[in-house]
């Protein structure tokens, strides 16, 4: 069995599609498998709409915070498209360590195996 960790980059701002980025997050976390979300593109969008309590991702995306598997949101995106002040307020950092984008290959130099969405 692979029991390399792996690392979830969620690109699309499609709340059907940003589901499965929580639910294999949390899956895979509590197999010790990693699990951790990197949030990028338009997906950033999702956060100040998931933080709100009648939101259906909102139980998903609280797990996911309080697990501490939501690495963190492209920087550059979360500035372009208005919401970092936002995303900063429900405690998610900021990350762009390769032109304020997140590097996959800084995780795949920690030994990761990245799944993109």
């Amino acid at each position: 069995m692979d029991t390399k960790k792996k690392a979830l980059f969620a690109f699309r701002g499609d709340p059907l599609c940003f589901i499965h980025v929580l639910l294999n997050g949390l899956d895979l976390h509590e197999r010790g498998l990693g699990g951790d979300i990197i949030v990028e593109g338009d997906a950033v969008t999702l956060i100040p709409e998931m933080a709100v309590s009648g939101h259906f991702l909102h139980s998903a995306y609280t797990r996911a915070r309080e697990a501490k598997i939501i690495h963190g949101a492209c920087r550059a995106c979360s500035n372009t498209l208005g919401v970092a002040e936002e995303i900063e307020k429900e405690g998610i950092a900021l990350v762009g360590d390769m032109a304020n984008h997140p590097s996959m290959g800084a995780f795949i130099e920690k030994g990761y195996d990245i799944i993109t969405f």
